[in-house]
């Protein structure tokens, strides 16, 4: 520590942040000896380089690691360029829906339908999502489109049938929760509705 003209304290030398450590003590402290000062050409780089893992090897600093001798999971770069990027998508749970194209998020919202509506509390509601569903697919037909091919497009839905769809989906989840002498019957009886709404959907 030096002291600077005015009797403060000065910390580290110029240029350097006080109290970090020197590049050359962290490579040490990780069995990396012979740090290389002067200016090396590419060739002498590679073999420092070379040598420096060897070293290493030799310590042990490569032993026990996690998945040492196993092959990555699911990964084949010959096949699939994008292994990288769908393993971290995978791994952290992201969602990237947001990032679609507009008639892909509207494709993938109309397959939720009416599952998705059971959630609304009232018809009200249903109708102004579903009247807004329409609205943005109009929207996205309008907008411009490049390329020699037909863009791709989303039909709009019917909300009177919707909504009747969640009426009838409606009341049967609220009997089976009313009901408590024969659940099983009120539970088979929902899943025969919406099988039979499925099979008008064409699903």
């Amino acid at each position: 520590m030096d002291e600077q003209e005015d009797g403060h304290p000065q910390w580290g030398s110029a240029g350097q942040r006080p109290g970090a450590p020197r590049s050359e003590d962290q490579l040490r402290e990780q069995g990396v000896s012979d740090v290389p000062r002067r200016r090396m050409s590419p060739q002498a780089i590679q073999s420092w380089v070379d040598q420096s893992i060897q070293q290493a090897e030799r310590q042990g600093a490569f032993d026990d690691l996690p998945g040492a001798g196993k092959p990555l999971r699911e990964v084949d770069t010959r096949t699939d360029p994008d292994w990288w990027i769908k393993g971290l998508i995978e791994r952290e749970h992201l969602d990237l829906s947001g990032a679609m194209p507009g008639v892909m998020q509207l494709r993938r919202e109309k397959a939720g339908f009416p599952q998705s509506l059971l959630e609304l509390p009232d018809e009200t509601a249903v109708r102004v999502h579903l009247m807004d569903f329409n609205q943005r697919v109009l929207d996205d037909r309008r907008r411009p489109h490049a390329g020699s091919q037909s863009p791709p497009v989303v039909g709009r839905v019917d909300v009177d049938q919707l909504v009747q769809v969640w009426r009838e989906l409606r009341a049967s989840a609220s009997a089976s929760e009313r009901s408590v002498a024969e659940p099983h019957d009120q539970v088979s009886a929902t899943g025969r509705s919406w099988r039979h709404w499925m099979r008008r959907f064409g699903r």
